[in-house]
């Protein structure tokens, strides 16, 4: 008779309302999940939505002030977007990997933002923020936002839990969108399996599981945009504690086939 797995819950905080610059998020989601009649205990995974981070950091332009250099314009054109915010991704990328206009109506630009990423428009997006011109960036440095929102939660209700921070990407060689860690703290975002066993006794040698990814993607079935859940608590995974964050997720740009 074979040993029955752990059970993962996936729970949704309700009830956070539309995010502002300054607001305290870690008051906000321990209120909200009060209201819900829910706790936040130790060892939970709290998974953040980034654009909630972001508007709490003030990561956020107004298109009508940017005045786009010449070379935005000339790349807007390539890629059929506004020029203004051309020159705000450029301003949050390092280097572009890919552009084209291969359908006239969406041009793609991908980039490796400041943090490391690999992303459309290095993470600027113009959905749910406040209409208008207004975009959202990017935190600038997701690991800290996530190391800052553990040590909060640790002070308001005394528990140790871990951080992930998600956004929403495009993968080489398939369709869809799925949620990947940008940020995290409090948790291993790698899980290395080389050198242990399978179950047949063979010995593993390139196995290294994307934790922090798969918590996020699988979060990320709550968080539809739709349905305005920024915030879901992961609850009874048995992870790893300590690491250095999601920039141990960044593959080493020599062994990558994609840049």
């Amino acid at each position: 008779m074979t040993n029955r797995p752990n059970s993962i819950t996936l729970i949704p905080i309700a009830g956070i309302p539309e995010i502002g610059v300054g607001d305290d998020l870690v008051k906000i989601v321990s209120d909200a999940a009060t209201a819900g009649g829910l706790t936040i205990e130790n060892s939970d995974v709290l998974v953040f939505a980034q654009k909630i981070v972001s508007k709490s950091e003030g990561r956020i332009v107004d298109l009508n002030d940017v005045e786009p250099s010449n070379f935005a314009r000339t790349l807007s054109t390539e890629v059929s977007k506004d020029p203004r915010l051309v020159e705000v991704i450029l301003s949050e990328t390092t280097k572009i990997i890919k552009m084209d206009q291969r359908k006239p109506e969406k041009g793609r630009l991908i980039v490796e933002t400041r943090g490391g990423v690999i992303s459309a428009n290095a993470g600027v997006d113009a959905s749910n923020v406040t209409g208008g011109d207004k975009v959202t960036l990017l935190p600038v440095d997701s690991d800290e936002s996530a190391r800052a929102l553990a040590r909060g939660f640790k002070e308001r209700l005394g528990t140790e839990i871990a951080i992930i921070i998600t956004d929403t990407v495009g993968r080489p060689w398939r369709d869809g969108l799925v949620d990947i860690a940008i940020g995290c703290a409090g948790i291993k975002a790698l899980k290395d399996y080389r050198g242990e066993k399978d179950s047949k006794g063979f010995e593993l040698n390139a196995t290294v599981m994307a934790i922090a990814d798969e918590i996020a993607s699988a979060a990320g079935l709550l968080m539809e945009k739709a349905d305005s859940v920024p915030v879901v608590i992961v609850r009874g995974y048995e992870f790893e504690k300590g690491g250095t964050g999601a920039t141990e997720l960044i593959r080493d740009p020599e062994e990558d086939l994609f840049r």
